[in-house]
């Protein structure tokens, strides 16, 4: 959803009414006011409600970042200065609000680091506001893990207000195609297998990944050479900032292929769509059938719905086009 020229729906305006009470009539935080953690399900409206609250927040010391960019930005400031509280001072400088978009944890080594950024916001009374397809007590779900994760839950539950906003509606399933941006992609069922050879990428760290075609501002990708590669979400970053135009090919049903292939290919769309960059699908299934069935992967819901949003046409009227 935009956040242009919308009517809220109901549970919408009760999110957006504990979002707007975080600020007083400047638009600045209010002093030691706790932040808000809005969760629900995909397409229900968290991203455009907490998009709407930061527009309206004063513009000075305030910063808005999608969770896996942030990560992932911490990951590398934290290794060059040595220290955490060094990299989030470095990356949010004296900003008093700070909203995180698609919050989330499901490793245990993330977990840990998510823990130390969640005390140093906490202890420098910043104003937090994120947006999760979680509640708290879900966080870190795997049952191997999730008990060193509560103390960490409890932290978050002390300060920060539990919004939940999961009306019944997927908007994303009714929204209109766009020309520019994550939507301007396609998503074409293909049965076909990628023939083309390619080229390697450079990834750094003397790492490489396997590129279909490559343009100035284009990249194709076969799903095999990308996502049952080890990349991670780190690496589809950087490539967002020499690639604006994406296409991945080859993609199977996802109960097909390793769990890790699947995450990885999540982790993508949620580089893309964040990014707002146009990206085309082609797959062997639909969106919800590619994702059905596929055991213990996190946000695959997620993917579905953004993948849906896309455009669906046959390959044969692409071929011809």
């Amino acid at each position: 959803m935009t956040s242009e020229a919308v009517v809220l729906d109901p549970a919408q305006v009760t999110a957006a009414a504990a979002l707007v009470a975080l600020l007083d009539r400047h638009g600045r935080p209010r002093k030691r006011h706790r932040g808000v953690y809005l969760h629900g399900r995909p397409g229900r409206g968290k991203t455009m409600v907490m998009d709407r609250f930061f527009a309206a927040a004063a513009p000075e010391r305030k910063r808005r970042y999608h969770f896996h960019t942030f990560f992932a930005e911490l990951h590398a400031t934290t290794h060059a200065l040595g220290s955490i509280e060094r990299a989030v001072i470095a990356l949010l400088g004296e900003a008093d609000l700070v909203c995180f978009d698609e919050f989330h944890v499901h490793d245990i080594g993330d977990a840990m680091l998510i823990a130390r950024l969640l005390d140093t916001l906490f202890a420098g009374r910043r104003t937090l506001v994120v947006t999760s397809n979680y509640p708290p007590a879900e966080l870190l779900p795997n049952p191997l893990f999730h008990d060193r994760f509560v103390p960490t839950i409890e932290r978050i539950l002390a300060h920060l207000d539990v919004v939940t906003l999961d009306g019944p509606l997927d908007y994303r399933t009714i929204g209109a195609h766009r020309d520019s941006g994550f939507l301007a992609g396609r998503y074409v069922l293909d049965a076909e297998a990628p023939t083309a050879r390619g080229q390697d990428l450079d990834l750094g760290d003397g790492r490489t990944v396997r590129a279909l075609a490559v343009a100035p501002d284009a990249v194709t990708f076969d799903f095999t050479h990308l996502c049952g590669a080890p990349t991670s979400a780190a690496d589809y970053l950087r490539l967002t900032r020499r690639f604006g135009r994406w296409t991945l090919r080859g993609v199977p049903p996802l109960r097909e292929v390793p769990p890790d292939w699947a995450m990885r290919l999540v982790n993508l769309v949620d580089v893309l769509y964040d990014a707002d960059l146009p990206c085309t699908i082609h797959a062997r299934e639909p969106a919800p059938e590619l994702t059905a069935g596929v055991p213990a992967v996190p946000d695959l819901a997620r993917t579905a719905s953004r993948l849906g949003e896309l455009p669906l046409v046959d390959a044969a009227i692409v071929r011809t086009a």
